[in-house]
């Protein structure tokens, strides 16, 4: 409401102008006002669209509740897909998100017949590219079950313009079947697509540092949005009528009309692949801190300082290395505070350098001598050698 302060003086404008007055094709007239309002108040989400053949207001699609247990079945299975993939990866695709009455109807099937087979996975995939809508009811569900414990957590307070009231959102204290461990990562996958609710959950399980997002920048939408026929006219006022205040309600700017960045940008039909090459980089992080403990412990001469920098290594946060450059700044800036040593440098080796994986990488980069170079037996190439490293007048 508060960026409505300069619109009724817009408006007269607008009605005062000659030019805008004088369009006679109804379907311009629309992209005009759509382009005049959108600009005013700098939000894209609204949309004025000329209908003739809408001859009654548009009403809203029926309930879900309203169809039978296996229509319901059916919508979900068409909705929400899951697979096991290559290194134990679960992945979980939404491309619609059911609200509370149908989740709590059908809660029991999906534990048993999807979510059970996903707990045992060694990381999740929680694809949302798809996803441009949901019912605001159905998000506690799916932040519930990749928020470790049983603590409530408050994750958003919803405000409705029309009402003028404002709903807050919690974790559910219990669920059916188990939660997925809070030491598995999981990753969400958007696009330019992924939209209102689906942009909500991503923006929760990011800011709650619960997930990696990889894809696109998301939509910018709004967790609702009605359509509202303007006076007894075709035309149309698409506008959003539910708001987002953040997981404090302080009313700071979230997702809304911007998106929801990614952690890692990559074009969404990428997105999943990236997603796997990070999990697999991420599956090799405890041997590599293992590596680098042995490493210290039985060459680094510095030996008052291995204890230090053995806990450094154990405690340090992991969670936002999603790649080789990540890890390696991570690790160099951590190692040399500690030790107070510049020498100490761990680098990434390229694959034709190795073939033993990442973490023998780190391992042979420590502990591998240089190589000696061969003497040359030609005397010149000998005192050539000999004057590149003496000086002698």
């Amino acid at each position: 409401p508060e960026n409505l302060m300069g619109m009724q003086a817009a408006i007269e404008q607008a009605m005062k102008s000659h030019e805008i007055l004088s369009i006679s094709d109804p379907q311009t007239l629309a992209h005009v006002l759509t382009t005049g309002v959108q600009s005013s108040l700098n939000d894209p989400r609204l949309i004025i669209s000329y209908e003739p053949s809408n001859l009654e207001d548009p009403q809203p699609a029926p309930a879900l509740t309203n169809l039978t247990q296996e229509e319901l079945l059916s919508r979900l299975q068409m909705n929400i897909r899951h697979e096991i993939l290559d290194g134990n990866v679960g992945y979980l695709r939404m491309d619609d998100l059911p609200g509370k009455e149908v989740l709590s109807k059908l809660g029991e099937f999906l534990v048993t017949h999807m979510w059970s087979k996903l707990l045992d996975t060694s990381a999740l995939v929680l694809d949302l590219r798809h996803c441009t809508g949901g019912h605001i009811s159905g998000i506690p569900y799916v932040i519930s079950y990749l928020h470790p414990g049983n603590t409530v957590l408050h994750v958003d307070t919803i405000y409705d313009r029309p009402s003028n009231t404002t709903t807050e959102i919690w974790t559910l204290p219990q669920i059916l079947g188990e939660r997925y461990s809070a030491d598995k990562d999981v990753v969400v996958l958007t696009s330019g697509r992924t939209g209102g609710v689906a942009e909500d959950i991503a923006y929760i399980l990011k800011q709650m540092r619960r997930a990696i997002v990889v894809g696109e920048r998301t939509e910018g939408g709004a967790l609702d949005l009605q359509k509202l026929r303007i006076g007894q006219s075709n035309f149309f006022l698409t506008v959003p009528v539910s708001r987002s205040l953040g997981p404090l309600g302080g009313g700071s700017q979230t997702w809304e009309g911007s998106g929801v960045l990614p952690c890692v940008g990559t074009p969404a039909e990428q997105a999943l692949e990236k997603a796997l090459a990070i999990l697999t980089l991420r599956r090799a992080l405890p041997g590599v801190v293992r590596h680098l403990q042995e490493a210290l412990q039985d060459y680094y001469t510095l030996v008052d300082r291995v204890p230090a920098l053995l806990h450094h290594l154990a405690s340090m946060d992991y969670s936002s290395v999603v790649s080789e450059e990540d890890l390696v700044t991570k690790l160099n800036a951590g190692l040399q505070s500690v030790s107070e040593d510049p020498r100490l440098l761990v680098r990434a080796v390229g694959p034709k350098e190795t073939s033993s994986g990442p973490e023998a990488e780190v391992d042979d980069t420590l502990v591998t001598a240089p190589e000696v170079p061969e003497i040359p037996k030609d005397e010149a190439a000998l005192q050539a050698l000999v004057d590149s490293v003496f000086q002698v007048s």
